[in-house]
């Protein structure tokens, strides 16, 4: 059960208010990114319309309810954890004690459909897409080949497993060879051209993301990419501006303004996104009419050929001498930290 806008009221036509339960933290390598993006949710809330409970999950998967009051948890910093907690011995009962749910989570755990399986087990409504568009928005790798199988234009890219003792390589009928990790680069290398980027399937926030220039690179960046997900996409570069676009709806989905991302390293790493103050958006970005339509258009068929609900962010890249539109990924569930770093075009 998915929602997007929240009313209810009496039978005197008065408002009440609505009891919002907002969950941040996690288990995953987005943990504090999570909590940032929870924090600003609280912020923007109507607090005249809804009772707010901040419910904090550790990285051991342990949840708290957040003792001290609403205004106070604004004074969080970017990487520092809630510390004025109780224990919840009950999750159910906190979660059924509710009207509505908003997880705000990213990664594993929390985006990937886990909380909405649970969510929807106990029929409470929640804010965000469901467990089929949860789960394969997390998932790179699938994510690549349903829009394939829309017709969304993506990247050149490869596959590769990690096993126990060496690695999988999967070609694009998804048969399967087990090879050394050097002869899996050979494979790669036969494809895709230097450099490339080496991604973990399943994590965000640019976490595990590395651009290899070399044979070096590559082996030395699929390695670094296993420790957080067995299974690893190598994808060529396009050079061109990054894109985004947000989406929101369930039957009728509406698409946002286009915004680009300036990023003040060589790529939108996981530092130029939470660490380096020169990054920036520009919004709306500086493309063609006609580009920016067509990416409103392309945002709204990934977001409907995955069974998206509620809201997502859909990423593109425009390649710069042809203004051709590639699609990246989809975030079922994107960051809603503070972005103190928007620039208007004139």
């Amino acid at each position: 059960m998915n929602i997007i806008i929240i009313s209810n009221y009496n039978s005197r036509k008065e408002r009440l208010i609505v009891k919002i339960c907002v969950i941040f933290g996690g288990i995953s390598t987005e943990h504090d990114v999570s909590i940032a993006s929870g924090i600003s949710v609280i912020e923007k809330l109507n607090k005249d319309k809804y009772e707010i409970k901040p419910i904090y999950i550790d990285q051991k998967g342990e949840w708290y309810k957040y003792t001290k009051a609403i205004n106070e948890i604004s004074n969080l910093t970017f990487g520092e954890k809630p510390k004025e907690l109780e224990k919840i011995e009950n999750i159910v009962k906190i979660l059924e004690d509710t009207d509505v749910i908003f997880p705000v989570l990213h990664g594993i755990g929390g985006e990937d459909g886990s909380i909405q399986g649970l969510l929807t087990m106990i029929n409470k409504p929640y804010v965000g897409c469901g467990i089929l568009a949860s789960s394969i928005g997390m998932d790179k790798i699938y994510t690549k080949a349903i829009f394939e199988k829309a017709g969304l234009n993506q990247a050149k890219y490869e596959y590769i497993r990690k096993s126990e003792k060496d690695y999988i390589y999967i070609d694009k009928n998804y048969n399967e060879e087990k090879c050394t990790l050097e002869k899996a680069c050979k494979k790669v290398e036969k494809n895709i051209k230097y450099p490339m980027f080496v991604k973990p399937s399943n994590s965000g926030s640019s976490v595990g993301i590395n651009k290899a220039k070399n044979h070096k690179e590559l082996k030395k960046y699929i390695e670094y990419a296993s420790k957080f997900d067995k299974k690893i996409i190598i994808e060529e570069e396009i050079k061109g501006k990054e894109v985004e676009c947000a989406v929101l709806g369930n039957e009728e989905v509406i698409a946002s303004n286009i915004g680009e991302i300036i990023p003040e390293e060589e790529f939108y790493s996981f530092d130029a996104k939470y660490k380096d103050i020169h990054s920036r958006t520009l919004i709306p970005a500086e493309i063609p009419q006609k580009v920016s339509k067509e990416i409103r258009n392309e945002a709204v068929k990934a977001f409907k050929t995955i069974d998206g609900k509620g809201l997502s962010r859909v990423d593109f890249f425009v390649e710069n001498e042809t203004n051709k539109i590639f699609i990246n990924e989809i975030n079922t569930l994107p960051g809603f930290t503070r972005d103190k770093y928007v620039s208007e075009a004139i």
